[in-house]
């Protein structure tokens, strides 16, 4: 057992809370268990009790002993000195205030359902991926259907937190984080930190300025990446090498260090080359994306927006100065259901939230029309019962996965709340 159980009994009173006596025999009323602050000092604050009919007004600290008081040097530390009463599992010594006075004491095992301990054990028991991996299946639908929609809105929050450090670093401009934010998710997994050093690196007044010019936009990108420094005789690589340094000397852009693009273990297609020509063809072709893309509400319109191809010279290359198969290299409706998720979708929510707007309804008939993604912690779910068929569901499990399964917080989460409450059926 451990004490985030007993907190989270306390917390929620799921133990026998009339007739309750105190180990030194006094009555004792629960009015109020006090706030769990989660924060230096005792477990609860500003808890109410009633001890033999005195109404008494502190904090309350919790241990799975008495004797884990003296353990964790509360004796000496004066954020304890205002501790009226101290839950523990078992009492093994007694505990004194500084004026010889004894705390009294809640012996929690002898008010605790067993069935509420054992369903406990059986949670946190070792498995082979997750606590409650075999009984997933049993869960309510009511319970598991609400709990995977605050899910997902906590794992808009969390990006919102991202974001919000992007801003601070550009003077607060909504569109050039929206660019940053793209460029991330055009890089994937292994060249968004690369993507995202670029976006930043680049002043936002010059994307504006030359965004109309699509040449000015690939030489930016290509060279601010690293990828001019060749000597091909390749006309429009010529081309790209001249142009971005006429806009080196023209904006004195100083030089500046960015993790180099990766090509290795990248299908053809996912080339940070490519890449970065469908996000100049996208910022070239749009100039006010950020808007059209706070207007847009349907997944079919977004499909539209984004339906881009590549300039001509890399339909038939993947690389400078190696010619291929001619191939219009447009975005699939899967790179496209991705930036939706890792970039649109955050953004619309924190732009909204900035401003005081509620569109959270919005978002989620979004989340829900855009496919699951498919991965190996969505494939394991599925296979313990736990199926997604929707980006909302796979997003919100993902955040599950990561937040609560592999921190075992299974007593913050509502399915193991719910699973330690109610005997599973045999």
């Amino acid at each position: 057992m451990k004490e985030d159980f007993l907190h989270y009994v306390w917390h929620f009173k799921k133990f026998k809370f009339t007739q309750l006596h105190t180990f030194q025999n006094h009555e004792l009323s629960i009015l109020h268990t006090g706030y769990y602050l989660k924060q230096s000092g005792p477990d609860f604050f500003n808890a109410q009790l009633l001890i033999d009919n005195q109404k008494w007004a502190g904090n309350v600290e919790i241990h799975l002993k008495s004797s884990d008081w003296y353990v964790h040097h509360h004796e000496t530390d004066s954020n304890y000195d205002n501790v009226i009463l101290h839950v523990v599992w078992e009492h093994d010594v007694e505990i004194y205030r500084k004026d010889a006075t004894v705390i009294p004491v809640l012996e929690l095992k002898h008010y605790v359902d067993q069935s509420v301990v054992e369903n406990y054990n059986q949670l946190v028991a070792a498995k082979s991926w997750i606590n409650c991996e075999n009984q997933l299946k049993n869960l309510p639908e009511f319970t598991l259907s609400h709990w995977i929609e605050r899910l997902y809105i906590e794992r808009l929050e969390q990006k919102t937190s991202e974001l919000e450090l992007v801003l601070l670093k550009t003077t607060t401009n909504w569109e050039h984080v929206f660019y940053i934010s793209l460029a991330r998710s055009f890089g994937l997994n292994t060249n968004g930190v690369s993507f995202q050093e670029l976006l930043l690196s680049i002043p936002f007044s010059v994307l504006k300025k030359e965004q109309h010019d699509l040449l000015a936009l690939e030489a930016l990108f290509f060279g601010r990446v690293g990828l001019l420094e060749n000597h091909f005789e390749d006309n429009y690589y010529q081309d790209l090498k001249s142009k971005w340094h006429f806009l080196v000397h023209k904006y004195q852009l100083q030089s500046t260090s960015i993790v180099a693009p990766e090509f290795f273990k990248h299908r053809p297609d996912n080339f940070p080359t490519i890449r970065l020509a469908q996000l100049a063809q996208l910022l070239h072709r749009e100039s006010n994306l950020l808007q059209r893309c706070l207007d847009t509400t349907s997944l079919s319109a977004f499909y539209t927006l984004f339906n881009i191809q590549v300039s001509d010279y890399w339909k038939t290359h993947y690389t400078f100065d190696h010619k291929s198969t001619f191939k219009s290299k447009s975005l699939s409706k899967g790179f496209v259901d991705l930036l939706l998720l890792n970039c649109v979708l955050p953004i619309k929510f924190s732009y909204s939230k900035s401003k005081g707007i509620q569109n959270i309804e919005e978002l989620l008939a979004l989340a829900l029309e855009i496919k699951s993604e498919k991965n190996s912690i969505i494939e394991k779910f599925q296979q313990f019962g736990l199926a997604s068929s929707s980006s909302l569901h796979s997003q919100a499990l993902l955040h599950l996965k990561s937040k609560y399964c592999n921190q075992n917080k299974c007593l913050q989460c509502e399915i193991g709340k719910n699973l330690i409450n109610f005997t599973s059926p045999k």
